[in-house]
């Protein structure tokens, strides 16, 4: 599966008991695909040794969807297994 900028996805929820470079204040929110930034070790594997090139895509949320305030977005890059279609 991959995205398009201006597609709609939710960062998966959970905390996983092993390494991840999901930030625990987007998880099972809603953003925006602003850009696709190319295939990179996802770094869950490579915390294990094991070297997996998965697409990374800068995802936007709205600051009041994650703190409950602000008028300004926030940019997180999130690799494809992280997130699914909202």
């Amino acid at each position: 599966m991959s995205f398009n900028p201006g597609t709609r996805v939710r960062a998966r929820p959970g905390d996983p008991d092993h390494h991840t470079r999901v930030p625990r204040y987007v998880r099972g929110h809603t953003g925006e695909i602003v850009a696709v930034l190319g295939e990179w070790p996802l770094p869950d594997d490579s915390a294990r040794g094991v070297r997996r090139p998965e697409t990374c895509y800068a995802v936007r949320f709205t600051a009041a969807d994650l703190f409950g305030g602000g008028d300004h977005t926030v940019t997180v890059d999130l690799w494809e297994s992280y997130i699914e279609r909202a």
